[in-house]
């Protein structure tokens, strides 16, 4: 049986695994995997949210490469505390996103942070 995911976690998924294949091309089974569940939604409804999503995560992808990569001892604390501030700010949005196109999709479940770095 294929697990079902909530649309947020879905679409999150899904551009998270479509970044790392456009990245890394070493992925092809997850993508599938997520693109194969989103075919039970009609995507033209959110279409830009979905690129908005992929470029968010993207920016994220951006800010913690070097730290990544092990050459975080390459970073001052004061870039490193500056990316923390930039991924969290980034993270708001993406909730925000991820809530709206289920909002769009008619999905009732939504994410929700409560005494969250991301707030």
């Amino acid at each position: 049986m294929t697990p079902s995911f909530p649309i947020i976690e879905l679409v999150d998924r899904y551009t998270i695994a479509l970044l790392k294949h456009n990245k890394t091309q070493a992925n092809q089974d997850e993508l599938i995997f997520y693109k194969n569940q989103l075919c039970n939604y009609d995507l033209t409804k959110i279409k830009i949210e979905l690129q908005s999503l992929y470029q968010i995560h993207s920016q994220i992808w951006q800010l913690e490469s070097d730290l990544k990569s092990g050459r975080e001892t390459e970073v001052p604390l004061e870039e490193i505390g500056r990316r923390a501030i930039d991924i969290r700010n980034w993270n708001q949005k993406r909730i925000a996103l991820k809530n709206l196109m289920a909002e769009k999709l008619n999905c009732d479940i939504r994410e929700i942070k409560l005494n969250h770095l991301s707030q």
